[in-house]
């Protein structure tokens, strides 16, 4: 019985964030509560279901980026893309390519932290909306998780049950593999953004370069964020808030470095400031949610059903479970679904690797058809607020569904060619 009532409670909080998203904190933050004190979230299980590694990535992310912010280096950043493309349609889709191609190696959050002020600073310089354009880098940065062994904690789980290493995501069992599926995805979705962006033709004019970075120390530190977070994927029984750790103590030397170097206060305050606590607390009670349908076995009835759909059939089986995948993860977190299926896959008495990747590709991409089904959407939406625009669910689904459509038809197409029929 409770498992109906966790899985009523959540979908009702769903309708409202989307309804009321001006007060999605408070709705996630208070159905979080009713779990915890229903108890269909145990106490002993709050910590398991809490993603400190995120929460602590985006709030160190958050204040390394203010920093990178403070140096004009997306400044500087912004009027050199300016200058090497025509239009604003060919900056929307250079920059949407630019973070999948981070993402691929790096944590989505990360990534549009990184790339958002950029995109920003273009959108101000040329007086244009900057809503589509952080959209566009979110949902390219969710697509281009599943592309590397590193890009997505989601792609890590599936190399460590199929005992797949770094290589084995471009070339596995002979043939080539899912990086290549994503990458068709990419370019088809990158056709979808030229698309959608059709009517923002207008040339970009052409000026010189006259920013000047005050300081190059936050964008060091930013790129060694890059590449502690890349070697850290490396790492194996490593633990699990080592990405967190990396962006906060980075952060603090950030931090420590400002003080030094400007010796006032609110060159720690400044940067401290920039840390949305509404998107963490967001992020806190839908955590929560999550881990209440998951002790109340709505995550586990999900797949066992959808492994009774399939009826043993590998096309069917593919098929429903790219779907479904496609569908929960635009609701759900995808970690704890995917940790659920993995090992159900692996005991359907068929050769798992075309499932494997329908089921990496679905969840990966199912979380671009929300603004609150993907960690990166929720902090791109965040960047927007700050600024002072509000994103409406037609303006994200406008981008994100289609988006997602034309990347999961790719690759669904792709992996059952190569997978499935060769």
């Amino acid at each position: 019985m409770n498992m109906y009532l966790a899985l009523a409670l959540f979908a009702l909080t769903y309708v409202l964030i989307l309804a009321f998203s001006k007060y999605r904190t408070y709705i996630a933050l208070g159905s979080g509560l009713i779990f915890l004190l229903s108890g269909m979230l145990s106490l002993g299980n709050v910590g398991e279901a809490i993603d400190f590694n995120v929460l602590l990535m985006i709030a160190g992310s958050m204040g390394l980026v203010q920093l990178f912010i403070d140096s004009k280096m997306p400044d500087l950043l912004a009027e050199i893309l300016i200058k090497k493309v025509k239009n604003v349609q060919m900056a929307a889709v250079a920059l949407a390519l630019f973070a999948g191609v981070i993402s691929a190696f790096v944590d989505n959050v990360a990534t549009v932290l990184m790339i958002a002020p950029v995109a920003l600073q273009i959108c101000k310089k040329l007086n244009t909306n900057p809503v589509p354009f952080i959209i566009g880098i979110a949902v390219s940065s969710n697509l281009q998780g599943a592309a590397t062994l590193v890009g997505d904690t989601t792609a890590i789980m599936l190399g460590g049950e199929a005992g797949m290493s770094f290589l084995d995501f471009f070339w596995y069992e002979g043939k080539p593999s899912i990086f290549f599926a994503v990458e068709i995805g990419a370019v088809a979705a990158a056709a979808i953004l030229a698309f959608i962006f059709r009517k923002e033709k207008q040339p970009i004019p052409k000026q010189e370069t006259t920013t000047k970075v005050t300081d190059y120390v936050p964008t060091i530190l930013l790129l060694a964020m890059l590449a502690l977070l890349i070697g850290a994927s490396f790492i194996e029984n490593k633990p699990d808030i080592t990405n967190g750790l990396i962006c906060c103590v980075l952060l603090v030397i950030g931090l420590v470095y400002n003080y030094v170097r400007n010796k006032t206060k609110e060159s720690v305050i400044g940067p401290l400031k920039a840390i949305d606590f509404e998107t963490l607390g967001l992020l806190f009670g839908l955590f929560l949610m999550i881990g209440g349908i998951s002790e109340q076995g709505v995550i586990d009835a999900a797949a066992q059903l959808l492994a009774k759909l399939g009826g043993g059939n590998e096309f069917i089986l593919f098929t429903v479970i790219v779907w479904f995948s496609v569908f929960i993860s635009a609701f759900i977190d995808n970690i704890p679904y995917v940790a659920t299926m993995l090992p159900i896959i692996t005991g359907l008495g068929i050769n798992p690797t075309l499932l494997y990747f329908g089921l990496l590709s679905g969840a990966t991409l199912g979380g671009n058809c929300t603004p609150i089904g993907a960690s990166a959407n929720i902090t791109g939406t965040a960047i927007l607020r700050k600024e002072g625009y509000e994103v409406k669910n037609k303006d994200f689904f406008r981008i994100g569904i289609p988006f997602t459509l034309a990347a999961v038809i790719s690759a669904y197409v792709y992996l059952w060619i190569v997978y499935g029929v060769l």
